[in-house]
């Protein structure tokens, strides 16, 4: 394989140093931002072009790690180029492979291949690469010899429909992103109790990295703690009458009450599922008044 890459992001640098790392020549980087290709360059020991004609001509694969609003645009400005047996990929999480909607009529290959992992830094995030699910679906050809690629280099990879991309990247987004306002939730809850938001976030961070790591380790049923699984209904009574007086008072307070009433009843299933013997009817009733 000899890889190129068009944009030169957080996820181009990331992916093209990871491959580097494991052997992968890398051609290139192409940017509409020259500086940026250029960087991306030296971090991988590879070369920076000017246009995206000489880098699809000297890769056998490529990949666009740009935005996903361009990759529709980036394809337009190469399903005219000479892509014969060439790999075209993207990196995109929600959008599936038939972006590139005639690559096959051209000779060419599809792929979406997504990191289900945050990149934050260009500079460190390909250390972690290596603990990444990457999930992977398109053409058929060379399908089997990609997975294999990236199991080789120690990763999880699934293959999924193009159908179920949209549900796929809802699921990371769940995890990922709005686990980022149900903090802000907490946290809000608790500077209505007197706390500095710095205070607060201090304090909950325990709580949220203790239960990722225990929900990573044993699974969401054995990690789940707390009133529900208890079947407090008499502690969770108290907390539905603060939050609905929160309520009263704010938006925000609204949008609580409603995160903490669906979440309570989807720990209701998962205590359920842990404690199948126990009858939680009653907490059930609670959360519906």
């Amino acid at each position: 394989m000899r890889a190129g890459f068009i944009g030169a992001g957080k996820v181009g640098f990331t992916l093209g140093k990871y491959l580097a790392m494991h052997g992968i020549e890398i051609s290139g980087y192409y940017s509409r931002t020259p500086a940026s290709a250029k960087e991306a360059a030296e971090f991988t020991q590879s070369r920076y072009y000017t246009s995206i004609e000489e880098i699809t001509k000297d890769s056998d694969t490529l990949f666009l790690t740009v935005p996903d609003g361009a990759i529709g645009e980036i394809w337009d400005d190469m399903r005219n180029l000479p892509i014969k047996n060439k790999n075209i990929c993207h990196c995109s999480g929600s959008i599936p492979s038939t972006v590139f909607f005639d690559a096959e009529n051209r000779g060419a290959y599809r792929y979406s291949i997504h990191p289900l992992y945050a990149i934050s830094s260009k500079a460190t995030s390909y250390l972690d690469l290596g603990k990444a699910c990457f999930t992977i679906e398109g053409s058929d050809a060379h399908l089997a010899e990609l997975k294999a690629l990236f199991s080789e280099m120690g990763n999880t990879v699934v293959a999924i429909s193009p159908d179920s991309k949209a549900l796929y990247h809802a699921a990371a987004v769940m995890v990922s992103n709005q686990i980022v306002a149900l903090a802000d939730m907490g946290t809000a809850l608790l500077v209505k109790c007197g706390f500095s938001e710095a205070a607060a976030a201090e304090a909950l961070s325990p709580l949220l990295l203790g239960n990722a790591q225990s929900v990573a380790e044993k699974g969401a049923v054995n990690a789940l703690t707390g009133p529900i699984e208890r079947g407090d209904a008499q502690t969770v009574s108290k907390h539905l009458q603060e939050i609905r007086k929160f309520a009263v008072e704010s938006t925000v307070g609204q949008d609580i009450l409603t995160a903490y009433t669906a979440l309570s009843k989807q720990l209701i299933r998962i205590a359920q599922q842990k404690h199948p013997q126990k009858d939680y009817k009653h907490l059930e009733k609670e959360l519906e008044q």
